[in-house]
């Protein structure tokens, strides 16, 4: 597939067929061919992360989500041993997403885009809800979002926020950050207040040092994006 074919992707999957281009690209996304990031293409869709751990830790890290919902918010728990997770619909978790990190011991040791032959019979999927679900919302009612336009990773930080520690799971909670004209912060929170799956409203809004972040321009992940003059 070529960076044109997944243009005309990008674009069709927004129009009146939505349902049946959302299936296309589910399609190319289990056999391979799109490999990447899929902001954009889930206008009026929940978009979720997946995270797949061994069982034994999975009733920790679901009272962890449900203790800390702004950080972690669960919108499906699959059944132990299973790849799919019925309230996602036909979705196996072993090849439908466009790529997996995969960590051993809390390091980070490969990227792949199918996981079956990693698949264990002791593993329990969750699907967390994204920020990346309210974006389009955010760009229709006429709020500039600047990763976007600019084709740039969100930026993302550690804060000083702690969570509720629940067993093995805990620590500070990274936040992803996106510059705000001062005008539309209202309008920003209205929107995104909506969605509670996907965070919900900003848990922040304002001096990056006071939750601990003390170079904006320097993100843990993603790209830093300019804050202008105006903005938040």
């Amino acid at each position: 597939m070529n960076s044109a074919t997944l243009r005309l992707l990008a674009l069709t999957i927004q129009d009146d067929s939505y349902t049946i281009n959302a299936a296309r690209l589910r399609i190319s996304i289990r056999s391979g061919k799109f490999i990447e990031r899929t902001p954009g293409l889930s206008a009026g869709k929940l978009l979720a992360n997946i995270v797949v751990i061994p069982n034994r830790y999975a009733h920790d890290f679901q009272q962890f989500c449900v203790r800390n919902p702004k950080a972690c918010p669960l919108v499906a728990v699959g059944t132990a041993g299973s790849p799919y997770i019925r309230a996602l619909g036909d979705i196996d978790l072993r090849t439908d997403a466009p790529q997996y990190d995969i960590y051993r011991f809390g390091e980070l040791v490969s990227r792949k885009t199918n996981i079956t032959k990693e698949w264990r019979g002791d593993f329990s999927a969750f699907a967390l809800g994204s920020s990346f679900t309210f974006e389009n919302r955010l760009l229709e009612s006429g709020v500039e979002l600047r990763h976007v336009r600019m084709g740039m990773k969100v930026p993302v930080y550690r804060s000083s926020i702690r969570t509720v520690r629940v067993g093995p799971f805990g620590g500070t909670i990274a936040v992803s950050m996106r510059p705000i004209r001062r005008v539309d912060i209202d309008k920003a929170r209205a929107i995104s207040v909506r969605y509670p799956q996907a965070h919900g409203a900003p848990i922040h809004i304002g001096a990056p040092d006071a939750i601990g972040i003390d170079d904006i321009d320097a993100p843990d992940w993603g790209d830093a994006v300019e804050v202008r003059e105006g903005e938040v």
